[in-house]
């Protein structure tokens, strides 16, 4: 059952069924944004919606509420396969052997599993730009490291607990890292700073084939 709850003085917190729920609410409130509403930041099961000084506010929660029952949890895919932001990736990543091994693929399978699935932001989190990055694929499902690394070079593709993600910036981390990209995927001079926002798409491509 979805919530809207009061978060602070001029925020609601959205409490949401399902990350699809969360995917199609924020497409939702980017379509039809209600007058007074400043940001929203949607998370795994949330979106945190901030409104501006001057916002009715019992106006606002009205127009969230309406945008959550009028609004399916299947999301609807506006947007072609050339929309998606294309990222070449170098599969050469330290866990890419022991990913293949724990799901029982090779190597290669593995690549053709991540390079085949249309990937899609579900949230920003973790650090500035770091984009969690969801597929209706399943077979890519593994668990973190048992013991996270000190230091992840930026640019490193993982995957973890059914995302994949691109580091922006070295950092310490213990997802499994399947490759490395020259992407940048956070700049400060960049508008937005971000490369991935939520519910962009993100198609993967092997740098080895092009």
């Amino acid at each position: 059952m979805t919530r809207i709850l009061p978060a602070g003085e001029r925020a609601f917190l959205v409490d949401l069924d399902s990350e699809a729920d969360v995917l199609a609410f924020t497409e939702a409130l980017t379509r039809n944004t209600p007058v007074g509403v400043e940001d929203f930041l949607p998370a795994a099961r949330t979106v945190l919606v901030t409104c501006t000084q001057a916002a009715d506010l019992t106006y606002v929660r009205k127009c969230l509420n309406d945008l959550e029952q009028t609004n399916s949890a299947a999301t609807t895919d506006e947007h072609s396969e050339t929309d998606a932001l294309t990222i070449a990736v170098r599969y050469d990543g330290p866990d890419l052997d022991d990913v293949a091994q724990s799901l029982g693929m090779s190597r290669s399978e593995v690549v053709a599993a991540h390079t085949g699935a249309m990937w899609r932001c579900a949230f920003i989190g973790f650090a500035p730009g770091f984009a969690y990055l969801t597929s209706g694929d399943t077979r890519l499902d593994v668990p973190r490291r048992t013991q996270s690394r000190t230091a992840v070079p930026a640019g490193s593709v993982a995957l973890a607990a059914g995302y994949s993600a691109i580091y922006p910036r070295a950092s310490p981390g213990g997802w499994q890292i399947i490759g490395s990209t020259d992407a940048v995927m956070w700049d400060l001079n960049a508008t937005p700073p971000a490369a991935v926002q939520p519910g962009c798409r993100v198609r993967f491509v092997n740098e080895d084939d092009r």
